[in-house]
């Protein structure tokens, strides 16, 4: 977002950073020998030829109040042009003597030099000299950039044909859950296609889950029953044929206990095994069958307890079941075969559902391959929106740059301009296609931003060609032009890049994808501005100049060309570049004098107040964490089951790894104690299940005891290990047994409960991993699910880290180009009080606080400072006399850029509110309030604000 520092609508001096007038080499060609870029400003520190001469410096405005635009100074073609002594008034005494210029005819003294000119003296006088180089060969930087795009933009060959990895993208990198998972992998075994055993894999197996709800209130009825073994008779039925003919068939793929397929639902398996089993009379969450254990939650929700049996409680009523098709994993090959048999799953279940025609209940499914399958065809929805994006952003640059002078409209170079964006974002993502940086789906948010905030630019350059003569050759114009805007577009440009490129320092790979993207693609846009866009200014020129000499002196002969280049209106330009926008006017004669009044201010603080005060409070109600239902769209068939998953089966959440890391002497009573009071700690935590705990050691003292050996003699201890396995085999892959008959790691589990929301999820993490550290024992916990959870410990700590990085390098930008404390001052109000606002809204509009919207939460800060710093570097700037009438003031020079870039943005992105995916709608949401609460700030608050100071 590009704002101009230049009062727009009058020929003033140009008001940028802090600038000291001073004497310049001219420019190649230029007729003046001097040229003077500004005022200096306050507080700036006046120097001799080498050293200090003076204490203090004051600014003298070289601007022309508002409400005296009749007395005025002109700079045109380099040259300072006084104003008749006619015209001359009083205002210009106004002040002390020594900020009084000297009267008109005498010789004004030589300028003062100061430092704080550094950086925007050279930088006027470079684009001085590209405005020049551009204005003399137009087509060489109009046909550059153009093939550069066109070489660069084969990148866009590279675009990736492979699915993306959610966790690899979305999860933090190095997280402890990782760690975790590869030491579980490299110490305990599994075997899918004989013992397998879901608590105990290390990654998530292939499955497919289908989620029985009953239509009535309870579904433990043999009616019931009878309908959902139909329906899992006719899933275990289901069969792939494959191009050469052969079958893949459920029980060829499925995960085996010994020789049997897993059951999907043990108690549904039982059942179906003896009709005559009493569903009125079971007990949870462990029911005792004549020869088993059946462990029943995670398998039934919506439940009714009754009264309290030993550990467990009578099952009342259930009103929703779970079936669970665990399928090959381990094995590539029967990995691939298991996938194969889900496709065919999810492409005919639908089908399979209505043939069955089921009355007693309603069905939802999902498989693990439906997370990733349903994210790609997210992607797929947004595409048909580019079109829409540009072709509302070139309606908006055609009105916003049309005229009634036909000489000065500029609706086809806006149209161009366009077009200069959309080359910077296929150059710049071809560019990074080209070095292999990944391309994720988040960055397809990317082109609606760049779209958005690109345009600015070019809406600042056509203000500043507009307010060039027409009496003046092309050349002079542009470089004109070039040297107003040089500091303008240069630091909303650095800043924007900053804020994007600090993400790269983020834990998730998606947000430095994204960061990376937007901003080099940023550069390129900026890249393209003074180049390509330059150029098309131009080749206008021309046209402005045939068109203008048509209408000093009409000729029949160019009647074709009047309606080419002066339609709709025929009306003669100003030859000096008069070009006073309406909306200049309405914030000067009726915005700013409104906003200024008592009761405006007074309405205005409590305005602010109840935005601060909602803003905080809403950042205590946001919610963190990607919930995985937002990776896929509105329709698909994911959202019902994780709907129905959330109302009736929250109670329970994973089933959690306890693991002794390292070797231990289990034989010692002393060290057996030791981790019995870990493991007491643990289920004595809030969300864990004390009841529903499983410790292979535990077990074996009791065998041992009831066996009569001796459990703290070393030898008898292992020797009975094996026996004890042969008896249990369910712990097998519990105890990890070197070579040399040493326990090297064992492990145990424990049920979590009460961890649907994020902010649970977030405690139980933190809180079974400090118990596992604080215990005398080296022990770690671990669950598959917390590869995903380690996002909600990371979210905040990343987001803190990003905004103070992007904050502080907005500051020293505003130091650099913007020196002065007051602004710096309010930079930083602006900025703190954006991003709690965005915050705190993003609760009030569903928003989680998620890798998605971190990126938002860094965008903001460039933004915040964009509207903040110009604004208030005007109004301290200004030598009117009154605070009121320097608000006034600042009001007028910025307040309809700072509106047009608020607009040209929301228009970018407001496509993407009728997307039917979250990650983005959840852009558009985001951007919409950094741009609305941005422009609040700029337009009403500062102003305001600064009148009381």
């Amino acid at each position: 977002m590009s704002l101009t520092l230049t009062l727009e609508q009058t020929r003033t001096w140009k008001v940028t950073s802090a600038t000291c007038s001073q004497p310049l080499p001219p420019a190649s060609g230029h007729p003046s020998s001097q040229r003077s870029l500004g005022p200096r400003p306050l507080g700036c520190k006046p120097l001799g030829s080498s050293s200090c001469e003076q204490l203090h410096c004051d600014m003298i405005s070289s601007k022309v109040a508002p409400r005296a635009e009749g007395q005025r100074e002109m700079l045109s073609e380099g040259r300072l042009e006084a104003a008749p002594p006619s015209e001359a008034g009083p205002s210009w005494a106004a002040g002390p003597p020594s900020e009084r210029l000297p009267p008109l005819g005498q010789e004004a003294p030589p300028p003062l030099r100061c430092h704080t000119d550094c950086l925007e003296a050279p930088l006027s006088r470079c684009f001085l000299r590209l405005g020049a180089s551009v204005g003399t060969h137009p087509w060489l930087f109009l046909l550059g950039p153009a093939l550069l795009t066109a070489a660069l933009g084969t990148g866009l060959l590279f675009l990736p044909k492979e699915k993306e990895n959610l966790e690899e993208q979305y999860t933090p990198i190095g997280s402890p859950a990782k760690a975790e998972r590869r030491f579980v992998q490299s110490h305990f075994s599994t075997n899918d296609t004989y013992r397998f055993s879901a608590s105990r894999t290390s990654s998530e197996a292939n499955f497919a889950s289908i989620l029985v709800v009953s239509l009535t209130n309870s579904l433990l009825e043999p009616r019931i029953f009878t309908e959902v073994s139909k329906l899992d008779r006719a899933v275990q039925a289901l069969k792939v044929v494959q191009e050469n003919g052969t079958q893949i068939l459920y029980k060829e793929v499925c995960a085996k206990y010994k020789t049997l397929c897993v059951p999907p639902n043990p108690l549904l398996h039982a059942w179906q095994h003896n009709s005559t089993l009493d569903l009125s009379n079971l007990m949870f969450p462990i029911h005792n069958l004549p020869n088993r254990l059946i462990y029943l939650a995670g398998f039934f929700g919506g439940n009714v307890l009754g009264e309290t049996m030993g550990k467990n409680q009578r099952l009342v009523e259930s009103r929703a079941m779970r079936l669970l098709y665990y399928l090959k994993t381990e094995d590539p090959e029967d990995s691939e075969r298991s996938k194969a048999w889900l496709t065919h799953f999810l492409d005919h279940f639908k089908d399979m559902k209505s043939t069955l025609s089921l009355e007693q209940t309603e069905v939802v499914y999902f498989t693990s391959l439906s997370r990733q399958l349903e994210f790609e065809a997210t992607s797929k929805t947004v595409i048909p929106l580019f079109h829409l994006a540009y072709i509302l952003i070139i309606l908006f640059a055609v009105v916003s740059c049309f005229r009634l002078d036909c000489v000065r409209s500029k609706m086809l170079v806006a149209v161009f301009g366009v077009f200069s964006v959309a080359m910077s974002v296929v150059s710049g993502f071809g560019l990074m296609l080209h070095i292999g940086v990944p391309f994720v789906i988040i960055v397809a948010n990317s082109p609606f931003l760049i779209l958005g905030v690109g345009v600015d630019d070019m809406f600042i350059m056509i203000s500043a060609w507009q307010k060039t003569s027409l009496t003046e050759n092309i050349r002079e114009r542009l470089s004109n032009a070039y040297s107003k805007v040089a500091v303008s577009i240069t630091i909303t440009t650095v800043t924007n890049v900053l804020a994007f490129y600090t993400g790269i320092t983020s834990s998730f790979r998606s947000v430095q994808y994204f960061c990376i993207y937007t901003g080099t693609t940023l550069l390129f846009c900026y890249f393209y501005n003074i180049t390509c866009f330059g150029a098309i200014m131009a080749l206008d020129g021309k046209r402005e100049i045939t068109c203008f000499r048509w209408l000093e002196k009409p000729d029949q002969k160019y009647a074709s060309l009047k309606k080419s280049c002066c339609v709709p209106f025929g009306s003669a330009p100003d030859e000096h570049g008069e070009d006073k926008h309406p909306m200049n006017l309405f914030f000067r004669d009726y915005f700013g004098p409104f906003l200024t009044t008592a009761k405006a201010k007074f309405f205005v603080v409590l305005i602010y107040i109840f935005y601060i005060v909602s803003s905080i409070y809403g950042c205590f109600q946001v919610q963190e964490g990607l919930d995985l239902r937002n990776l896929a769209s509105d329709d698909s068939y994911i959202t019902p089951y994780f709907n129905v998953e959330e109302d009736y089966f929250s109670d329970y959440g994973p089933r959690v790894m306890v693991i002794v890391t390292e070797s231990v002497n289990y034989w010692d009573g002393d060290v057996r104690q030791k981790l019995d009071k870990c493991m007491l700690k643990f289920e004595e935590n809030e969300y864990v299940d004390k009841n529903l705990t499983e410790f292979w050691l535990g077990a074996y003292i009791q065998y041992m005891n009831s066996s009569g050996n001796d459990p703290n003699d070393k030898n008898t201890f292992m020797n009975n290990i094996s026996g004890f396995l042969k008896m249990y085999p369910v712990f097998t892959f519990d105890v990890n047994i070197s070579s040399s008959n040493e326990i090297t790691s064992s492990r145990g589990f424990i049920q979590t409960v009460e961890v649907s929301s994020s902010s649970n999820k977030k405690r139980m993490l933190l809180q079974l991993r400090g118990i596992a550290e604080n215990c005398e024992v080296p022990l770690m916990v671990y669950n598959q699910a917390f590869i995903y959870f380690d996002q909600y410990a990371a979210i905040i700590e990343n987001t803190v880290r990003n905004i103070m990085v992007a904050s502080t390098a907005m500051l020293i930008v505003s130091l650099l180009l913007i020196p002065h404390p007051v602004c710096s001052l309010w930079v930083t109000f602006a900025i703190a009080s954006v991003i709690v606002g965005v915050t705190g809204f993003m609760a009030f509009w569903n928003v989680n606080l998620d890798s998605i919207s971190m990126i938002n939460l860094v965008i903001c800060i460039g933004f915040s400072f964009d509207f903040s710093a110009h604004i208030s570097y005007a109004f301290v700037s200004s030598t009117e006399t009154s605070v009121n009438k320097k608000s006034i003031e600042a009001l007028y020079m910025l307040g309809y850029p700072v509106l047009q870039s608020a607009i040209s943005t929301i228009i970018g992105v407001c496509v993407l509110s009728a997307a039917k995916a979250y990650i983005f709608r959840t852009f558009f949401k985001i951007m919409f309030l950094v741009m609305f609460f941005g422009a609040a700030h700029g337009l009403v608050f500062i102003p305001v604000f600064l009148t009381f100071f």
